[in-house]
């Protein structure tokens, strides 16, 4: 076995540690790679060559080429390879399905979001995520044999191994219909993985989590489900569950799992039929049959709207609950709302700031909006696969260009 599979457990470490900074770097040296790594020279050239050799590295033009030279010997200059193939987040909901594409540095190439029919069964929802995959790939100009790495968030509990437990309605095995199983030969890696697990790592890696060891990230559009990092580490559970919604169908004040957005609603409309607020004011206006458009009564509170103030007010009360429970249990530095509601939601922070010291003992959690947007588990998802391309799929495939040379 070649040491490129040194992080497997055989082999020569140089050649990981140089892969590793390699995976986050742009162009580099061999002198950067030393400053880095602190490889001597002779060690950091030979696994620079044992790369380049496996074509995960190329070496780019010498800077006399590139035309900044400036006397002296040019230094050699390396950057991953652009050939050395694809990874692909997904973000499988309820009503979306959002399939982004991106190269071995995560650098997006192709981002699709469509929505599903919830009422799908297990069936058409397995091959209307392999008819999207599919299609995501062609258009980035890439086929299977490119693919990496894939890593796809549903809205379901997940074990270690993709699957996800029988739901009494159904639910969860029509939005993890056996992807574990029908995803698998797709990519050398496939892992199945919760959303709100993914919001959590893409909040770590590059949202309102940078530098935090210990917060929730809580996706609170339509329902609630947190992912939940503890002393830098997510946490799982034997079904993948921790963080799972269902809780607050037994929480005092709180009442179901569902999300800021109905929550929105239901205040909204309660308001107005309790006489609290006209059917003539402007929140008034928004109520349709049954739907309320819950981002323009944000955006009316934002405005300082007092109607839709009350309404923020009392949706914050509850989320002050909903976060007190995660405060209590977890003790996390940090609460981030995840999701497209994000964007508009402080008017509730506010007011869930407000309430939340009287919700437990410790100290409040901060309470923040994500900065990632709706796409912040198809990121999760890119950076995971990143990941496990990097720890699996690269080694792997390395090898086996060194034992053809």
């Amino acid at each position: 076995m070649s040491e490129v599979s040194a992080d497997l457990g055989t082999g020569r470490a140089s050649v990981g540690a140089v892969l590793d900074y390699a995976w986050t770097a742009e162009q580099f040296t061999a002198t950067d790679v030393m400053a880095s790594t602190s490889l001597t020279r002779s060690t950091a050239i030979e696994a620079l060559a044992t790369l380049v050799d496996a074509r995960v590295l190329q070496e780019l033009p010498n800077a006399r080429m590139a035309g900044s030279y400036r006397g002296g010997r040019p230094a050699r200059r390396f950057a991953l390879s652009p050939d050395l193939g694809v990874v692909v987040g997904m973000d499988a909901g309820d009503t979306h399905l959002a399939v982004s594409v991106a190269d071995a540095r995560g650098d997006a190439l192709v981002h699709h979001r469509v929505e599903v029919d919830p009422a799908d069964t297990p069936t058409e929802r397995r091959a209307s995520i392999e008819r999207h995959l599919g299609d995501a790939l062609t258009e980035a100009g890439r086929d299977r044999a490119d693919l990496l790495a894939l890593c796809i968030g549903v809205a379901a509990p997940v074990d270690r191994y993709g699957v996800s437990p029988p739901h009494p309605e159904g639910f969860w095995e029509r939005t993890n219909p056996g992807l574990a199983t029908a995803l698998a030969e797709w990519a050398p890696v496939v892992q199945v993985k919760n959303d709100a697990m993914l919001a959590a790592v893409a909040e770590g890696a590059h949202g309102a989590a940078v530098g935090c060891g210990d917060y929730v990230a809580l996706l609170a559009g339509l329902r609630f489900g947190a992912g939940v990092v503890i002393d830098g580490n997510i946490l799982h559970g034997a079904h993948g569950g921790v963080g799972e919604g269902v809780a607050f169908d037994h929480v005092v004040g709180v009442g179901s799992a569902f999300g800021l957005a109905p929550l929105l609603r239901d205040q909204a409309r309660a308001a107005v039929e309790g006489g609290e607020i006209a059917a003539t004011s402007a929140v008034g206006h928004l109520l349709d049959g049954e739907r309320v458009d819950a981002r323009a009564v944000l955006d009316l509170a934002a405005a300082h709207d007092p109607d839709a103030e009350l309404v923020s007010a009392r949706v914050g009360e509850i989320l002050a609950r909903v976060v007190g429970v995660f405060g209590s249990v977890y003790d996390p530095a940090r609460v981030i709302i995840c999701g497209a509601i994000a964007e508009s939601i402080e008017p509730v922070l506010a007011a869930a700031r407000t309430a939340l010291p009287g919700q437990l003992d410790l100290p409040a959690p901060q309470l923040l909006a994500s900065p990632l947007g709706a796409e912040v588990v198809s990121l999760g998802a890119i950076t995971t696969a990143r990941l496990a391309a990097r720890s699996l799929a690269v080694p792997l495939l390395a090898e086996r260009r060194l034992a053809r040379a």
